[in-house]
């Protein structure tokens, strides 16, 4: 690229780069997202020359520290006890794990923001892709969902009164509300397709605050962390897992 241009791309067709990027999305929903049983993958010594445990793909169970970090501090309360990955020397006092604050920041990798994204359930990105040819137009994207500098924004939003799902103004009943609002990549989530408690009719993708913490407190016991990080339980064929915990 030193003379402003290269010709390597001309190596290839079009669709071998659409082919490339499809196989990108394979091991990213494989191994970090709801195809795996925890979240991340790597290799595990067999015990015996029959072990068929090996190799094992470990999502749910690596995102879902960050998601109860997230509903400690929207329930304002600290974390003494996970029952997962997360450190409670550093979340079990307000020192090193502050609430009420305005703003939080944290930063992590692609891969994990796979998992923190199957971690909440977000299962308009979960579904079957095929492993022998490319599907046509599907949701879960690696180049959408975790790009270069990909970032996760988990907004709070009040409103003085329910706010319409069309957006056409407040209702009448009621008094201040809040929601909760997913943009990935200054795109919004519409959280109303993975959760249908929040309202698939709802234009703006938000979800009412207390209904969120309703369906996430659900979350971290369909991770099944014990037994996806630390259980046994047989190699799953590609496609069988679709849930991001072990089946």
């Amino acid at each position: 690229m030193a003379y402003g241009f290269s010709q390597f791309c001309e190596l290839f067709t079009y669709e071998e780069w659409e082919g490339y990027e499809y196989s990108v999305d394979l091991v990213f929903y494989g191994d970090n997202s709801f195809g795996s049983p925890t979240g991340v993958s790597f290799p595990l010594l067999p015990l015996s020359p029959t072990d068929t445990d090996c190799c094992v793909k470990k999502q749910r169970a690596v995102g879902v520290g960050y998601q109860q970090e997230v509903m400690a501090r929207l329930n304002g309360h600290v974390l003494g006890y996970s029952h997962s990955n997360i450190n409670v020397t550093l979340d079990n006092n307000t020192v090193t794990f502050p609430l009420n604050q305005s703003l939080y920041f944290d930063f992590s990798h692609d891969t994990n923001i796979i998992s923190v994204l199957t971690a909440f359930g977000l299962k308009q990105f979960s579904g079957h892709l095929s492993p022998d040819r490319h599907p046509g137009p599907h949701n879960f994207t690696s180049s959408w969902l975790a790009p270069f500098g990909a970032r996760l924004d988990i907004e709070i939003i009040r409103a003085p009164k329910p706010l319409a799902a069309d957006r056409s103004g407040y209702e009448a009943a009621g008094g201040e509300t809040k929601y909760v609002r997913f943009v990935l990549n200054q795109r919004t989530l519409p959280l109303g397709r993975s959760f249908p408690e929040c309202d698939a009719a709802r234009q703006d993708g938000w979800c009412e605050f207390e209904t969120f913490l309703e369906v996430q407190e659900k979350m971290p016991a369909r991770a099944r962390y014990d037994l996806a990080c630390h259980g046994r339980y047989p190699f799953a064929s590609h496609g069988v897992v679709e849930d991001g915990a072990p089946v």
